[in-house]
């Protein structure tokens, strides 16, 4: 069923074309490193599903792993941390109309399976599939002007109405501060804790931010003095400079020489899961939340058996916390929790593989990067 045999776009909405063209725009991966823009087929919507035109989408980690691994096989359009405007409805759809500011999650759980029961969501086989696609084997799609969000994803809560005032960029953190607010409740912080958060890209600074909502005193290491003066406009008050200090001796000086409560590590590498171990005191809890490639780690067994250090994981996003999430994200805008301020690179999608390579090299001045299908004010 074509889309334009769906409800016709509203002329409400001018950034919205009328008809919805038959080709758009897209960052296809076509092999290991291998990224071209290229003009591709407007993904056709069935009954229960919607389309919704891109209006931003940012880089992640995760994504910039899949184009430089070759774990998935191509060609495909990537791209998750999705905003945009619903351009068409399919059939049933009674819940959104067209004209409606979302955001989109490409994975939801089926909230009935063994792994749901246990409230370990993405390890549900509804939900290792990616529900919402720009064309191809289904894999987000956000590097594309229009993706299809599947009747599934739609029906059970993972198309998310964006509040009046609220910019596409803001909403487009909404998944992934989902994913670290998941982490961040697995290790239980009680006010008064000592948290190390080791990395200070964007999702380090989301890490400390929300550690220190939940009242910990937080630690931030990182190689670049520039990160630690954003994360000081989100209250993070401890910068340890990796690049001159013990990270180690620098966290047993604040804690009597115990070491932390808990040690975040949001940055790959396996070598510093050994740091971590180090770093969080007899008892103490180290969350991986960047390791999501397969690998060897060394570490002494015996800080977790004798000295009885917990070492845990975290992956992907819960459905549980999403309306404390959109609270964080819809409410936090005005009020201390703007996270644009951890943009710094907007590219058109015309330029997005100039912006993937900007991702895949960090530097002093990169954090956020984001892909930009059209305006991304409220």
């Amino acid at each position: 069923m074509a889309t334009q045999e769906l409800t016709p776009v509203s002329a409400m909405h001018p950034a919205i074309p009328s008809p919805i063209p038959a080709t758009m725009r897209a960052a296809v991966y076509r092999g290991i490193n291998d990224m071209r823009v290229e003009t591709v087929p407007v993904p056709e919507i069935g009954p229960g599903e919607v389309l919704i035109k891109v209006a931003s989408c940012g880089i992640c980690g995760t994504d910039l792993k899949k184009i430089h691994t070759g774990s998935h096989s191509a060609p495909r359009i990537f791209g998750h941390e999705t905003a945009g405007t619903i351009a068409a409805v399919g059939e049933g759809v009674t819940n959104f109309v067209i004209g409606d500011r979302v955001m989109v999650y490409h994975h939801v759980p089926c909230n009935d399976c063994f792994y749901c029961r246990k409230k370990t969501y993405a390890q549900c086989p509804v939900y290792k599939p990616a529900g919402v696609t720009a064309g191809f084997e289904p894999s987000g799609g956000g590097f594309a002007e229009y993706v299809r969000a599947m009747d599934w994803i739609v029906r059970d809560g993972g198309v998310v109405k964006i509040p009046d005032g609220i910019p596409f960029e803001q909403a487009a953190f909404v998944e992934p501060v989902n994913t670290v607010l998941k982490g961040i409740k697995s290790l239980n912080i009680e006010p008064g804790d000592t948290v190390l958060v080791i990395g200070q890209g964007p999702i380090g600074i989301l890490h400390a931010a929300l550690a220190q909502k939940a009242g910990a005193k937080v630690l931030t290491s990182d190689l670049y003095p520039e990160r630690h003066a954003i994360a000081a406009e989100f209250g993070l008050r401890y910068p340890i400079h990796a690049g001159s200090e013990n990270v180690v001796e620098r966290v047993k000086a604040e804690t009597e020489g115990r070491g932390a409560d808990m040690v975040i590590l949001a940055v790959g590498g396996n070598a510093l899961i050994k740091t971590a171990m180090q770093a969080v005191r007899y008892g103490g809890k180290v969350l991986l939340f960047a390791q999501t490639q397969h690998g060897d780690a060394i570490f002494d067994p015996a800080d977790v058996c004798m000295d009885e250090k917990t070492l845990l994981g975290s992956y992907s996003s819960s459905f549980d916390i999403e309306p404390e999430v959109e609270e964080l994200v819809f409410g936090g805008y005005a009020n201390g929790f703007d996270l644009t301020r951890l943009i710094s690179h907007r590219f058109p999608l015309e330029k997005s593989i100039e912006a993937i390579d900007v991702a895949s090299n960090p530097s002093a001045s990169s954090m956020k990067i984001m892909i930009e299908h059209g305006a991304h004010g409220a």
